[in-house]
């Protein structure tokens, strides 16, 4: 029977192997699985680590984020481009001048907001860049 194990502040390891001895990143399975890989992460993340210890987290996140994702699907299939980019500016505290100002035109921002105005090829390329995210999401 897998248990679940518990939050203990003890300095982590500093090398790949000896965290990994301690919960071997693989796969999650199930809900122990992620509860113990999310102790580690939690345990590991916002600190300053060395390169083993970020490559361990990552590791770990990526197994995690796999899980997530096949079990907690997101429908995502009535975001528009609009409400995605009203969460972005939200998101980054961003008003709808200060969208103009990004594209390039501070009056275009409310037009876009409003649904006055539509999303240009430029625009999208723009917004894409600056908030780090696909292009798609815009389409």
């Amino acid at each position: 029977m897998k248990t679940a194990t518990r939050n203990d502040f003890r300095p982590l390891p500093k090398t790949y192997g000896v965290l990994a001895a301690m919960l071997p990143p693989r796969p999650i399975h199930d809900d122990v699985d992620l509860a113990n890989a999310t102790e580690m992460i939690d345990r590991l993340a916002g600190f300053n680590l060395n390169a083993d210890q970020e490559d361990y987290l990552e590791a770990l996140s990526t197994f995690v984020e796999a899980y997530e994702a096949e079990r907690f699907p997101i429908d995502d299939s009535r975001i528009t481009p609009l409400d995605a980019l009203k969460a972005l500016l939200k998101e980054h505290a961003m008003t709808a001048s200060d969208l103009g100002r990004l594209l390039g035109n501070r009056t275009l921002g409310a037009g876009l907001l409003a649904a006055r105005r539509g999303l240009s090829k430029a625009h999208i390329k723009k917004l894409a860049a600056h908030f780090k995210v696909e292009p798609g999401l815009f389409l």
